[in-house]
């Protein structure tokens, strides 16, 4: 099932907002030091320019939720059916929200293998809660969501426990080239644009996520609903 990111959540940004400049001049920094993303560009490459954008929303999304998040790199995550590593997760205390699957290229193969582990997550923080509460739910309808990257091209995925998801049919683009560190150009304008529209997306997500941690799973549930019939 295919739904643009717009349908997902989103997080108004400002153009001057403290968090974002700073990550701008730390993508510039890192493209000055190192070099234009290309077809070629190997993985630890890319994994410096999705950090410094992951590492920033995160304090974003603390600032305006006065919720503790943290991320975690290269998280070993044991489902029922699967186990397996991801290449970043974003969790509040015990909870999973976003599970993230970085790539050189075959985006599709991204793609599974996300789905794979975001239901192995959601397994995961329903263990946690039993083992918290001592309780047992006969329905326990949760979601988490999942991103696939290239660093360059940016995927989202909602996951429910339904087994039903929905995934962005076109990616967010971010060109990094190092013409984008002269000041004034459209390729230096373009990079602070298309990197915003990336964080307003996650930022949106991994907030909406935040705001339902705790909630009913039948509410929970219908969120998802209005999520869907917006496609």
């Amino acid at each position: 099932m295919s739904a643009s990111p717009s349908s997902k959540p989103t997080y108004k940004l400002e153009d001057n907002d403290e968090e974002l400049v700073q990550c701008i001049k730390e993508i510039k920094r890192r493209l000055g030091n190192m070099e234009s993303i290309l077809a070629d560009s190997n993985e630890a490459m890319r994994c410096e320019y999705i950090s410094a954008i992951l590492y920033t929303l995160l304090y974003i999304v603390k600032r305006i939720t006065d919720k503790e998040l943290t991320l975690a790199p290269q998280l070993e995550i044991i489902g029922e059916e699967s186990t397996g590593w991801v290449n970043y997760a974003i969790k509040a205390f015990e909870e999973l929200l976003c599970i993230m699957e970085g790539k050189l290229h075959q985006v599709v193969m991204g793609f599974a293998q996300n789905l794979v582990q975001c239901k192995s997550a959601l397994q995961v923080n329903k263990k946690n809660r039993k083992r918290k509460s001592g309780e047992t739910f006969e329905e326990d309808f949760d979601y988490i969501y999942g991103i696939v990257t290239t660093a360059s091209e940016w995927y989202f995925i909602l996951f429910a426990s339904d087994g039903i998801s929905s995934t962005s049919k076109d990616p967010l683009n971010i060109r990094f080239s190092e013409s984008a560190l002269k000041e004034g150009l459209d390729e230096e304008k373009d990079l602070c644009k298309n990197v915003k529209r990336v964080m307003k997306v996650i930022v949106g997500l991994l907030k909406d996520r935040l705001e339902y941690m705790d909630e009913e799973p039948d509410r929970k549930k219908a969120r998802i609903e209005g999520y869907r019939l917006k496609k």
